[in-house]
């Protein structure tokens, strides 16, 4: 037979490819213990573990959307009824002023850094609770409960000149009267009389409300009332609580549609 036939099986092999030949004794089978075949997995530990897996991407995609895109706030006056409601919860686009830019009518957020605000005593609650909270509003989990945010609508921006009041009690944007819908119509708004023009990197704000809104107008010893770009938190978009008054905040730009570049 020549020398690379291949071999066939006979009744003196042990084996051919794994089985064993005819009258060949099997080999025993190790042996790794009846313990821990039968050990099973604990099914409460594996639900433990996925349920941990699903908070910590929770608080990361939280945190991540709170710093970079929403963060949300609550509202803590009048001053923009109807538009908002005391205590309700909005959301606010972080990526308003920058990357994109604000427009006449937006509502925003923004800073008390001109002190504005009287001192706001501390109302967190002490103890862990208060630190769940603060951790929670932290991650964006939460509302931002700060009162030293304000809220209002953009009525000037950079290069505007806004004035108060036209022959019919409008407010006038470079000479242009304003018919501004979103005001409170409760209440006829008090004359106030004013006359600025709107610095670079600044702009002037009023509230919905305007007989019960401390805004642009109430502060001109204070850098003229005006408001810094760069205080702004965000644009104001979605009212998020209560369900009940769920809404998306637009920025009326019909009101603003005639107003000339200034």
């Amino acid at each position: 037979m020549p020398e690379n036939t291949p071999r066939t099986p006979d009744s003196h092999d042990e084996s051919f490819g794994g089985v064993p030949a005819r009258g060949a004794t099997p080999a025993p089978r190790a042996d790794h213990g009846s313990h821990s075949a039968k050990r099973t997995r604990n099914p409460v530990f594996g639900w433990l573990k996925e349920i941990a897996v699903v908070v910590i991407i929770a608080i990361v995609l939280s945190f991540l959307i709170k710093t970079f895109l929403f963060r949300a706030f609550y509202i803590p006056s009048e001053s923009m009824v109807n538009t908002l409601e005391t205590d309700d919860r909005i959301f606010v686009n972080l990526l308003v002023p920058e990357p994109f830019g604000l427009s006449h009518g937006d509502v925003v957020v923004f800073r008390d850094t001109k002190g504005w605000l009287p001192a706001a005593p501390d109302k967190a609650a002490a103890g862990p609770l208060g630190a769940i909270q603060e951790g929670l509003a932290f991650v964006g989990l939460l509302p931002d409960t700060s009162q030293q945010h304000l809220v209002k609508r953009v009525i000037g921006l950079p290069g505007d000149h806004v004035q108060c009041c036209s022959p019919e009690g409008q407010v006038m944007v470079n000479g242009e009267p304003l018919d501004e819908t979103y005001i409170n119509p409760a209440e006829i708004p008090q004359v106030s009389p004013f006359d600025v023009v709107v610095p670079e990197g600044k702009v002037w704000v009023m509230g919905d409300n305007r007989n019960h809104s401390a805004d642009s107008r109430a502060h001109l010893d204070t850098d003229g009332g005006f408001v810094d770009m760069a205080d702004i938190e965000g644009r104001a978009s979605v009212i998020a609580w209560p369900l009940n008054r769920l809404n998306i905040l637009g920025n009326y730009p019909e009101v603003f549609e005639n107003v000339p570049a200034p």
